[in-house]
């Protein structure tokens, strides 16, 4: 080996201090820090590059994109509407053009000019300005109308949907004749249908309907249970007096004669019974029956309707003749007259004990009495002989007799107080 022939070797070549050899080591240290997961075989140092940041985070910078797009979006569309609205507002194709373009559903007793007198106001207007609340609310105001609905469709098509009421009988108000529903509603008569209701009296023009529901629901109630046994009683009955809640009057429509039935405020179905299983003795017992009246407990009043009564308003022909093809029996449109003579006093009263039959001889005869002139004071004047003979009484030969009111004691009970005290008052004089 050739040796060195420069000059001696320096210690500190040899020997290098520790600041040069923990300097080497920290470098040699970063170097395989950075380069650690690289594994590069030659451990050389990279240079940093600094990164340059946004101002805005990212999530913010997103929301912001978004926002934009969504602005963008609803600028599109509010042009489009307005484009559209413009169209709809001002083209033909839009406008109802006729009445064909007004379907009308669910008529039947309604008429179509009826509808038409509401929806014919929309003839030639925008579809999309029709107030579909407010014809709804006209729709309703038609008495036959229980609830209307009103729908368009584009371009030019309206859609009216009715229902009806239900009527449950005829109501005589005044001299004319109306269908009733179960709420009080007063409808028309309608000449496509025919039913058979009986006639409900009581009813009283320009009354609210407040006032007439509460008469109906009693109606309804009497109709249900007459009907709750399976008889159908209620079709037998061509009237029903709702003028005093407290007593109901039905008449009930006999081929023998119509009868008069009062049956009070409850237990309408025993106590019309009572008049099934008896009607025909009674008729065998007395010369006619006008009425009967078991509102009373254990107790029957054979024809007790003999006061004076309001006379009810006459039918005119020709409601008389409508309502007669709706449907309305004979004896409901006949005008009864009042009786002219008060009640009488009972002739004989069956009870346990038979009757009497003297005690229920005819009455006696009226004594014809001639009355004189009054003589004035001061000058004499000739009364003439017509004058002297008009003041003669005499009774009327033309009036009817008193009928009877027989009073029947069911099981031979006490009277009612109140029936009591109309056998303890004394009837008129003959």
């Amino acid at each position: 080996m050739a040796r060195k022939s420069g000059p001696t070797i320096v210690q500190e070549e040899l020997y290098p201090s520790s600041a040069d050899t923990a300097r080497e080591e920290m470098d040699d240290a970063r170097l395989v820090d950075l380069d650690v997961d690289e594994e590069s075989p030659f451990l050389r140092g990279q240079k940093r590059v600094s990164a340059r940041r946004s101002s805005l985070p990212p999530k913010t910078a997103h929301r912001l994109l978004w926002s934009l797009i969504a602005a963008a979006v609803l600028c599109t569309g509010a042009v489009g509407a307005a484009v559209l609205y413009r169209y709809g507002e001002r083209s033909w194709r839009f406008r109802v053009e006729s009445s064909d373009n007004i379907e009308v559903m669910g008529m039947q007793n309604v008429s179509k000019p009826q509808i038409m007198e509401v929806m014919g106001a929309d003839i030639g207007r925008n579809i999309f300005f029709i107030p579909l609340a407010q014809q709804k609310t006209q729709l309703e105001q038609i008495p036959w109308v229980e609830s209307a609905s009103v729908m368009r469709f584009v371009p030019n098509r309206l859609k009216v949907e009715i229902h009806e009421r239900t009527p449950v009988a005829f109501a005589r108000v005044g001299p004319r004749m109306f269908l009733i529903d179960a709420g009080g509603t007063l409808m028309e008569l309608s000449p496509r249908h025919k039913y058979s209701f009986p006639v409900i009296l009581g009813m009283n023009p320009g009354e609210p309907l407040s006032t007439r529901a509460p008469r109906m629901k009693s109606y309804s109630g009497l109709v249900r249970e007459l009907d709750s046994g399976g008889a159908h009683y209620s079709q037998d009955l061509s009237e029903v007096d709702l003028t005093d809640l407290e007593d109901l009057k039905v008449r009930v429509n006999d081929p023998a004669g119509d009868v008069l039935v009062h049956l009070g405020s409850a237990d309408y179905l025993r106590r019309f019974k009572i008049y099934v299983s008896h009607a025909q003795s009674w008729r065998q017992q007395f010369q006619k029956l006008e009425s009967v009246n078991l509102r009373y407990d254990n107790q029957v009043i054979v024809n007790p309707d003999m006061e004076r009564v309001g006379k009810p308003a006459a039918l005119s022909p020709a409601a008389a003749r409508a309502a007669a093809a709706a449907g309305v029996r004979p004896a409901a449109l006949i005008t009864r007259l009042p009786h002219d003579r008060a009640v009488p006093k009972p002739a004989f009263e069956l009870t346990e004990k038979k009757p009497d039959p003297k005690a229920s001889a005819g009455g006696t005869k009226k004594a014809v009495r001639l009355t004189k002139p009054k003589k004035t004071a001061g000058k004499r004047r000739a009364v003439p002989r017509a004058k002297k003979a008009a003041s003669i009484v005499k009774p009327k030969a033309s009036s009817p007799p008193a009928k009877p009111m027989v009073k029947i004691h069911v099981g031979g009970q006490k009277p009612s107080p109140a029936v009591a005290r109309t056998q303890a008052s004394p009837g008129p004089a003959q």
